[in-house]
């Protein structure tokens, strides 16, 4: 057995008695771990999955959970009453509700408009007329819509700031916000992550923003985006940074990490920069295993800023019966995620179009991994018996 090895087998030993206590560079040589040793930090970090998912009381060891949601971008559904976008606006979210979505996921920047005179100046409540719109169309519907990047966009618009436009978004049935737009949390790092033709912020506007948003009652989920720059240091950090944002709010309901995306970012340089913790553009199965069973512990694992649920981004992992999401379910994950139902009415309205599981996909998942189907409401509540969608 080589020394790093040694090292490596040491760490699983201490963080079998105290996964969270361990300081960052031993998470950072988690990250790096490979056979022998990977299946062993997997089943450390699904141990603990089973006993704390448990212990948090959203949920028990023994289930797989999934929503029954449905995406819409801004600029499909967002108009005022009689426009086209208002018609289909409403034609898809009551198709949603046929469907039986409990969630509706709304995300992307405004198209500019023309905005209205309020005596303030010129106003634009473009978002908060969206929020109103589908709450008042299906109030049942749990509206988890706009990323920080479009709350301060909304909130500069309206001419509010980001805690007034929150707290009006909460007040109009806003139910949650995106925690996506987090990318990796170093400002170094962050503007080659960045879509680029679109403007990012910074790493303590996102923070602010999110726990702005939790302060004034609205629950978000977290995110970290792997595979690019970014080094394992880098990766410890950024989970530091969403622990501490939840020991103060504790408004994280989950944590979603999402390989990178090459054609959302600028190009890469060639060759690499030395001291990667890959050789290739993208991250490998190794690499997300590692990271997914490191959250697991660092965050999910019952100690201070405690996130109980770990979610696979399956639309970006092969989909959902892939055999790297069935090992990452297995290697601390205990969510599926959003069904994403497209529906009939326009099927291209949301991100991810023409990515979907149904319900027996879900089911035949939970089965190979001996666990029971649930399907719960986004702040992971049980689902109503009568909104609940039959299980095969």
């Amino acid at each position: 057995m080589s020394p790093q090895q040694r090292q490596v087998e040491e760490l699983l030993g201490w963080a079998v008695a105290d996964p969270s206590g361990l300081d960052d560079a031993g998470y950072e040589q988690l990250l790096a771990t490979d056979e022998p040793h990977l299946d062993a930090l997997g089943a450390l970090a699904d141990a603990w999955r089973a006993e704390h998912v448990a212990a948090n009381g959203t949920g028990r060891g023994d289930e797989l959970t999934f929503v029954v949601n449905r995406n819409l971008t801004t600029a499909a559904v967002a108009g005022p009453p009689g426009s086209p976008q208002a018609e289909l606006r409403d034609a898809l979210v009551d198709e949603a509700v046929g469907l039986g979505a409990t969630e509706l996921c709304v995300q992307g920047p405004l198209p500019p408009s023309s905005p209205a005179e309020d005596g303030r100046g010129s106003v634009d409540d473009g978002y908060l007329d969206l929020v109103r719109a589908l709450h008042e169309r299906a109030p049942q519907l749990h509206l988890h819509a706009f990323r920080p990047a479009e709350v301060l966009d909304a909130a500069t618009r309206s001419g509010r700031t980001p805690r007034e436009w929150l707290t009006a978004a909460r007040e109009a049935g806003l139910g949650s916000v995106p925690g996506t737009g987090a990318r990796v949390l170093d400002d170094a790092l962050r503007p080659r992550l960045a879509p680029p033709v679109a403007p990012d912020l910074t790493s303590q506007q996102w923070v602010d923003l999110v726990t702005t948003a939790h302060e004034v009652g609205l629950r978000s989920t977290a995110t970290l985006v792997y595979g690019h720059l970014e080094t394992h240091r880098q990766q410890v950090a950024h989970l530091r940074r969403l622990q501490e944002v939840q020991r103060r709010t504790g408004g994280f309901t989950e944590l979603i990490l999402m390989p990178w995306t090459p054609a959302l970012t600028a190009p890469l340089p060639a060759p690499l920069p030395r001291g990667l913790p890959r050789s290739a553009p993208g991250p490998s199965a190794r690499e997300t295993r590692a990271l997914h069973a490191v959250a697991r512990l660092l965050l999910g694992s019952g100690g201070p800023g405690h996130v109980a649920h770990l979610q696979v981004a399956w639309t970006k992992l092969g989909g959902g019966a892939s055999p790297l999401v069935a090992q990452l379910l297995e290697g601390g994950a205990d969510d599926l995620g959003g069904l994403l139902l497209d529906g009939a009415v326009a099927p291209d309205a949301g991100a991810e179009a023409g990515l979907q599981l149904t319900a027996a996909d879900v089911v035949v998942v939970a089965q190979r991994l001996g666990r029971t189907p649930r399907q719960r409401t986004t702040t992971y509540a049980d689902v109503p018996l009568d909104r609940r969608l039959p299980l095969p």
